[in-house]
C-alpha cells in the first residue's frame, strides 16, 4: 500500500482518496481533498497559507531540521524480504516515534516560553507605570495618610420608627 503525500498541505493521500492532477508536461500533482484542489487552481503559494505544512515549517511552527525525519524518506530501491531485519525495523518504528514525539513537545515548550517571558514583561512594565493603584496592605496600615478618612455618621431610630413603611 503506498502513501503518497498531498502537493498543497503535504498530509497524507490513502490509495482510493483525493484527487490526482496531471499536468501537460506529465508532471504528477496529488491532493488530499478538494479544498487543496481548488487552492492549487487559484494559484495559490502553500507557504503563505497559514493550514499549510509548508507554512508551519517557513514561519518556525512546526519542527524542520531532525535526524528522525530521515527515516521518514522515500526509498525506491526494493529490500529483500528478512524475518529479523522486519521484526528489528518494528521496533526501532516504535522507539522513534517515542523519540520524535518527546522533541516535538520539547519544541513546542520552547516556543511557548519565549511568549510567556514576554507577557511577563508586559506585566511588570504595566505594574511599574500603575503602581499608584497598587499599595501593599502593611504599607496602608502603618502609614494612615495613604487612607482615606474614616467618617462616623450617627442616624437616630426614632425617626425609622415614626415613619410608616410604603409598600
Amino acid at each position: 500500500m503506498r502513501l503518497e503525500k498531498c502537493w498543497f498541505c503535504s498530509s497524507t493521500v490513502y490509495p482510493g482518496h483525493g484527487i490526482q492532477f496531471v499536468r501537460n508536461d506529465a508532471k504528477i500533482f496529488r491532493f488530499c481533498r478538494s479544498k487543496c484542489h481548488k487552492n492549487f487552481k487559484m494559484k495559490r503559494n502553500p507557504r503563505k497559507v497559514k493550514w499549510t505544512k509548508a507554512y508551519r515549517r517557513l514561519h518556525g511552527k512546526d519542527m524542520t531540521q531532525d535526524s528522525t525525519f530521515e527515516f521518514e524518506r522515500k526509498r525506491n530501491r526494493p529490500e529483500r524480504y528478512d524475518r529479523n531485519i522486519a521484526e528489528n525495523t518494528l521496533k526501532a518504528i516504535k522507539k522513534i516515534d517515542k523519540i520524535r514525539s518527546d522533541r516535538a513537545s520539547d519544541h513546542i515548550k520552547n516556543r511557548l516560553k519565549t511568549g510567556k517571558i514576554q507577557r511577563q514583561k508586559e506585566a511588570r512594565k504595566q505594574l511599574e507605570q500603575d503602581i499608584h493603584l497598587v499599595k501593599a496592605p502593611l504599607a496602608l496600615a502603618q502609614d494612615s495618610s495613604l487612607c482615606l478618612p474614616k467618617i462616623k455618621v450617627n442616624i437616630s431610630q426614632t425617626q425609622k420608627e415614626n415613619q410608616p413603611m410604603e409598600e
